[in-house]
């Protein structure tokens, strides 16, 4: 499936964020939206995956207008991860998970056939969950939390996966379990992925491509090596850096640096 933006132009009533925008998602990668807080990621994402209509332009799935689609057959098509997700009290992980099957049923509370009862299992094992299937989720760590909604999510059986910071909030054990199950999801089943994610050097390790962003603008775009460079980091980001490369991923890795304020600048401090 080719994932398209025409001209997008986003944002919230008569604030503009994004305004003209163009992009290709390239499919069966993982794509990761970088930029500095306020850029526009969330809203691109949002846009891009129908929680929010367009101001302007069109976001096309396969030359179709996403907005012209029935609502269930597009979530055959694409699944979402929004930021902070919250359950109803009680809830079990396998009732959470069970969730993700309701655009394969003819009613909402039809049966769950064997199919359905099979996409379950296989969602819990590939996020490891199996184990934590009848506990609550408020009775899960963080980390625990956001691979239950991972394997909600991947339960729809989709070929896109929206996950909109699904890292935050997260001690850096737990963050990396989390992207290593990104990867693994992409790796070894195709999914087409696209998250929004702050820590750079986590972007640059697990995705295939990079969006940078800055003021709503796309201004770099393209694989790690090329498009983590001093010169965007510097431009999006507003930091020196120095660049190395990961012994063990040969991605680049960034070191950051405090940049030497200006005369002005240093009569604010």
């Amino acid at each position: 499936m080719e994932l398209t933006a025409r001209h997008l132009k986003a944002g919230y009533d008569k604030n503009v964020i994004i305004e003209d925008m163009n992009l290709t998602v390239p499919a069966h990668k993982v794509t990761a939206l970088i930029g500095a807080n306020g850029c526009g990621k969330s809203t691109l994402l949002k846009t891009l995956c129908r929680i929010q209509p367009p101001l302007g332009g069109e976001v096309l799935l396969d030359g179709r207008s996403i907005f012209a689609e029935d609502s269930r057959q597009l979530a055959k098509k694409l699944a979402i991860l929004p930021q902070n997700p919250q359950a109803p009290a009680g809830l079990t992980v396998q009732e959470l998970v069970n969730y993700g099957r309701a655009p394969h049923r003819a009613r909402f509370f039809a049966r769950t056939t064997q199919e359905e009862r099979r996409m379950v299992e296989w969602a819990l094992q590939e996020t490891d969950m199996t184990a934590f299937a009848d506990r609550p989720i408020e009775a899960l760590s963080g980390g625990q939390r956001q691979r239950a909604w991972i394997a909600m999510a991947i339960a729809q059986d989709t070929e896109i996966l929206f996950l909109d910071e699904p890292t935050s909030f997260l001690d850096v054990a737990h963050q990396m379990d989390v992207l290593t199950l990104v990867r693994h999801l992409n790796t070894a089943y195709g999914k087409t992925i696209v998250m929004v994610i702050h820590e750079i050097n986590e972007a640059a390790r697990f995705a295939d491509y990079l969006l940078a962003m800055k003021h709503g603008m796309l201004l770099y775009e393209g694989t790690p090596d090329e498009v983590f460079t001093k010169e965007m980091l510097a431009d999006v980001f507003g930091i020196d850096a120095e660049l190395l490369r990961d012994p063990r991923t040969d991605r680049p890795h960034c070191i950051p640096y405090v940049r030497d304020l200006t005369k002005e600048e240093k009569s604010y401090a």
